[in-house]
């Protein structure tokens, strides 16, 4: 199974930012759709970003555009999440996962939850 290491929260104020980093274990991670997901507790996992492997398009949810920035580094085999004007509703747990599409993220997220994986890291957006 794909495995990584999440790296990069923290608490910050609320218009703060941070920069998350998703590093790829044991795989070269440029063959793979990269997608961040985040869950809050007490509520189902959501997707926030995916950067696709073919051409490096990407895709925000509504609740993160213009905020968010996703990026990939091939030569250091990391994925990154750029947040800024961080709001208290960005709290979460962050983790990502990986497909060769955009699309199988949602479905690898599923699974990596389900196995009790994925804890992350934590974002925690307070005053």
């Amino acid at each position: 199974q794909l495995q990584f290491v999440e790296s990069g929260g923290g608490l910050v104020q609320p218009g703060g930012s941070l920069r998350l980093s998703c590093a790829a274990s044991g795989f070269t991670l440029n063959n793979y759709a990269i997608g961040w997901f985040r869950q809050a507790p007490g509520k189902e996992h959501e997707g926030v970003s995916c950067i696709s492997s073919s051409d490096g398009t990407t895709y925000y949810a509504d609740s993160v555009k213009g905020r968010f920035t996703i990026s990939r580094d091939n030569a250091r085999n990391t994925v990154y999440l750029q947040m800024n004007n961080l709001k208290p509703e960005d709290t979460a747990a962050y983790f990502c996962a990986a497909d060769r599409t955009c699309q199988g993220t949602v479905v690898a997220a599923k699974r990596i939850r389900s196995d009790g994986r994925g804890q992350g890291t934590q974002v925690t957006v307070s005053s």
